[in-house]
């Protein structure tokens, strides 16, 4: 018996919608990568993009543990002397929710083609409205 290799035109792609309200960030990044990677589906092939399209809302009202909203760091560089800029995640999840949930994500997928492939299919919104009613979106429930 031979390994089941999954083949890119072969792939059902759903849409699943996340719900961040009261969610801890770490949890939520994990399973959302789990859905974009397609590990969730029993035809995963590691090489080929079998992971599903997921919307994330309400991202403003997410929550970290204990006192990394204060100590944690965003930290980014503009790679000019003496460019580098420092936020806190509370400043962070202020100004842009999104990114924080993206950048955890991001950290949670392959750095390469295909990673920046499945970044694509990831939509956060920062309050419960989103643009993608067209696409029936499956709500997607996990324990925390």
């Amino acid at each position: 018996m031979s390994t089941y290799m999954a083949k890119p035109n072969e792939v059902e792609k759903k849409w699943y919608i996340i719900d961040a309200e009261g969610k801890t960030l770490g949890r939520l990044a994990s399973e959302v990568a789990k859905l974009l990677r397609g590990k969730h589906k029993p035809t995963f092939t590691p090489h080929v993009d079998v992971g599903d399209h997921v919307i994330v809302i309400n991202a403003e009202k997410i929550k970290l543990t204990g006192k990394k909203l204060q100590q944690k760091l965003y930290i980014r560089h503009s790679r000019y002397p003496g460019g580098l800029k420092v936020m806190n995640y509370e400043t962070l999840l202020k100004k842009k929710p999104e990114k924080a949930i993206e950048k955890a994500v991001w950290g949670m997928i392959p750095h390469n083609r295909l990673g920046r492939k499945l970044m694509k299919k990831l939509r956060v919104y920062r309050g419960p409205e989103h643009p993608h009613q067209a696409q029936k979106p499956q709500v997607w429930e996990f324990k925390e």
